[in-house]
């Protein structure tokens, strides 16, 4: 018996707070003029895209006290952001990145219950937690927050905003003008909370919304973050640029859904890729190799490799040779708890990697972060990207993909019109939304109540 054709999930990251972004190139519009963001969002709402998807930043980025151009500098808040987007679309999802670190439960299940009911079903949120001390800094809290206590105070947090958003069970307002009666229900949104991050009770005061909870979303890689998004997520956003690595993240983390009660449909994998296309496969590899050399600057080359050297290593040439010493072993001095400390846990090793990767190729410092830094990219024409997505999808590497052009606001207008026809032709991508809200687009049911302890639970 032949396996079932899947459908494709597609969502469009709006550039501006990540290094994939070219905003020096000619091409290159605003990263913060409204008409940038309305122009991507109907872009991809034409194409049928399941969502748009905005990043946070909360601070400029910097490192040794000064501000470098591996990101566009600023974003204007999120929330604000998705509700004027509500207004100028009809179907599209609205997903943001909502910190649960420096944030507080009732205010962030008010504002995602508001965007909700503004969008009439289309609201997302991608719950993360904050790994820098320098981020903290702009907040009451303050510094940094070590990585176990961050994911306890998320699992508490989401598990507060759950009990928030289900004291409206959707049936208390009557409304009756003949008889007078409004609310059906004396009591409701009553809430009562208490556990050792959060200490509230009252009453929400936001009816509950179209989709109930708005579809929750992950971001992480971790051991953590793997068992976070199995027993709370909708959909987890993951890094994983191959074949292999992907069908294994995908198999490890639809493994865990069980022991909560969840089928492998209930959860829905999406890595965050970046495409160029081009009339012929060589073409586009030009293209972009070009990209890559836009993207990553000689003073971004040198930032990058002071996190892995934990050194000052401004006097060094970006088109040189690799630093004769070795890294400072020990917590990165650029902010504590940055994502890539975790990630090269044994700086010395990932060193002599990268040096026999260097001598091999014989690369200078910003040739050698160019390759060992870029993400999944598809590269092609339109009609190679099209199969290798469908690939990755029909042998369970992902359920989808969230694309990152590299150009606002015009980056995903080439990919629309030449990639998604093809998709639609082997029937692999919906030619009409077919539902109304984001649930629907995403094939996710209704939120289970059960599930508002569930967070709670989750092994650490």
């Amino acid at each position: 018996m032949s396996k079932p054709v899947k459908q494709i999930h597609l969502a469009a990251h709006f550039p501006g707070v990540n290094n994939t972004t070219v905003w020096s190139d000619p091409a290159a519009g605003s990263q913060i003029d409204f008409s940038s963001f309305v122009h991507l969002a109907r872009t991809a709402e034409r194409a049928k895209f399941d969502f748009l998807f905005l990043a946070e930043g909360l601070r400029l980025r910097e490192q040794n006290g000064e501000i470098y151009d591996l990101d566009v500098v600023g974003r204007p808040d999120t929330f604000t952001v998705l509700a004027a987007l509500a207004a100028v679309t009809d179907r599209l999802g609205l997903a943001g990145t909502i910190n649960s670190t420096f944030n507080e439960p009732y205010e962030v299940a008010r504002q995602f219950g508001s965007l909700d009911h503004l969008s009439a079903g289309r609201a997302a949120w991608n719950v993360v937690t904050s790994w820098d001390e320098f981020t903290g800094e702009n907040f009451r809290r303050g510094g940094f927050l070590a990585q176990e206590d961050r994911y306890e105070r998320a699992r508490q947090f989401l598990t507060a905003t759950w009990e928030l958003f289900d004291s409206w069970r959707g049936d208390e307002i009557v409304a009756d003008k003949e008889t007078g009666v409004f609310l059906g229900d004396p009591d409701p949104g009553r809430f009562d909370h208490h556990v050792s991050q959060f200490d509230i009770s009252g009453r929400f005061n936001v009816p509950r919304s179209p989709q109930g909870r708005p579809v929750i979303f992950q971001a992480g890689d971790s051991e953590e973050g793997r068992e976070f998004a199995a027993s709370a997520a909708d959909a987890i956003f993951t890094r994983h640029g191959t074949l292999e690595a992907g069908r294994a993240f995908y198999a490890d983390v639809k493994g865990r859904l069980a022991r909560y009660g969840r089928s492998p449909d209930e959860l829905k994998i999406l890595p965050g890729v970046t495409f160029v296309l081009g009339d012929t496969d060589a073409e586009a590899q030009e293209k972009a190799d070009l990209i890559r050399h836009q993207q990553v600057s000689g003073q971004t080359a040198i930032k990058l490799l002071e996190q892995l050297w934990n050194r000052d290593l401004s006097g060094y040439d970006p088109d040189g040779p690799l630093p004769e010493l070795d890294p400072l072993t020990g917590e990165n001095t650029v902010a504590r708890g940055r994502a890539s400390v975790r990630m090269h846990r044994d700086p010395l090793a990932v060193a002599a990697q990268w040096r026999t990767l260097a001598e091999t190729k014989n690369l200078s410092i910003r040739e050698l972060i160019v390759e060992v830094t870029g993400r999944q990219s598809f590269i092609g024409t339109p009609a190679r990207v099209a199969a290798q997505l469908n690939e990755f999808v029909q042998t369970d590497a992902s359920d989808g993909f969230i694309l990152a052009p590299h150009l606002t606001p015009g980056g995903l207008d080439e990919f629309a019109d030449t990639v998604v026809p093809l998709l639609q032709e082997r029937g692999v991508f919906r030619t009409e939304y077919e539902g109304e809200t984001l649930r629907d687009h995403l094939g996710l049911g209704a939120p289970r109540t059960a599930r508002t302890s569930d967070a709670a639970v989750v092994p650490s």
